[in-house]
């Protein structure tokens, strides 16, 4: 037994091949990613993207409901060979992302003896293996054909179009683009209240985008967000409407058509704060501001945030807070309690970016 175990082990062209992907659902097309990968490999890293956000259109799966989904597609022999383990998106700082990508491939992947493991990248052929050998050129990269016809965005397109829809999608055998263990779980989700709240999301997205359906090209909106610290605490509002309805998010809003970015910002937390704080002090406080661009950042389509930091002196006393009547509730909020999951879309790389918070979080 011991001689097949180690002809076997020695047939095998990787000690270990690496698997990124957000699973957002996963399906077929991925396990045969796996499959693959199992038979090339004596062990296999599947890195899921994405993890510890809000639950949003784009990501209606947490890290440990997408792990059980995955872990139901296979047999126990081989899910022993699976690491399945959780990958924080760092949006605005692909070296942190690959570092974090390293850490855990190497932490996971290190044998007992001295003799380094033999490293690969595997992907579809048509996916973003291309693009991810340019980060790890350390580690050989391996395509598999994709299989054609399953796309995971309509797969979420079709669930959260309406439930009617939704029930003729998984009760009509339509989702053989999706495993067994997977419809189930998809099946169990729609009868929770976050699938509820999805739906809303989608609702408001379609009346969204029929407003704009006439307009000659895509329109491309422009914010201010304001990211104001004291005294190891952040200004946050929390939402109190859809999209994101409960989620905290970093006071802003759309600029009016002749006003400046900075000034815009101000009036957001002049107007819908009333941040007892004033316009001088706030100015000089000013210690940076960016451009946040990421294509999927925003619910509402393209849309570009400028950001503004300001580091308040510290003091024992923050300043206070008076939110106009029917706005969102705002309050400052420790940095040591700031979690990426309770931050509306991109925030929490934001806030990240001017301060430097850690990328790393818990195991699931």
């Amino acid at each position: 037994m011991a001689t097949d175990i180690a002809r076997s082990e020695s047939a095998c062209d990787f000690d270990c091949l690496v698997f990124i992907g957000r699973f957002q659902p996963p399906h077929l097309g991925h396990l045969a990613i796996i499959r693959e990968a199992l038979k090339r490999a004596r062990q296999v890293i599947v890195l899921v993207g994405s993890s510890w956000q809000a639950r949003s259109l784009r990501n209606p799966w947490r890290f440990d409901e997408r792990q059980a989904m995955l872990r139901a597609g296979f047999d126990e022999a081989d899910n022993q060979r699976l690491e399945i383990t959780p990958l924080l998106d760092a949006l605005y700082n692909d070296d942190v992302w690959v570092r974090d990508v390293q850490r855990k491939v190497r932490d996971l992947a290190a044998p007992a003896n001295a003799r380094l493991p033999r490293i690969g990248l595997i992907g579809a052929s048509r996916g973003q293996s291309s693009y991810y050998l340019s980060l790890f050129p350390q580690w050989e990269s391996v395509s598999v054909p994709s299989v054609e016809g399953i796309s995971a965005s309509q797969i979420r397109e079709r669930l959260f179009r309406s439930p009617s829809s939704t029930d003729d999608y998984l009760s009509t055998g339509a989702y053989h683009d999706l495993p067994p263990g997977v419809v189930d779980s998809v099946k169990k989700f729609c009868q929770v209240s976050a699938y509820q709240q999805l739906l809303e999301e989608q609702q408001l997205l379609d009346q969204y985008r029929k407003a704009w359906a006439q307009a000659p090209y895509p329109p491309i909106f422009v914010t201010v967000n304001a990211v104001v610290v004291q005294s190891g605490h952040v200004l946050l509002v929390r939402r109190t409407a859809a999209p994101g309805k409960g989620l905290y998010a970093l006071p802003g809003g759309f600029i009016n058509p002749h006003e400046r970015l900075l000034d815009a910002c101000l009036r957001e937390l002049r107007e819908r704060l009333r941040l007892k704080v004033p316009e001088p002090v706030l100015k000089g406080s000013l210690r940076g501001q960016r451009l946040f661009d990421e294509p999927h950042r925003s619910w509402r389509g393209r849309t570009l945030a400028e950001a503004f930091y300001f580091a308040l002196r510290p003091d024992q006393q923050l300043p206070r807070l008076k939110p106009v009547k029917g706005g969102d509730h705002a309050r400052w909020v420790a940095l040591a309690d700031l979690e990426p999951e309770s931050l509306f879309e991109d925030h929490f790389f934001i806030i990240q970016n001017f301060l430097g918070l850690p990328a790393d979080f818990g195991s699931s």
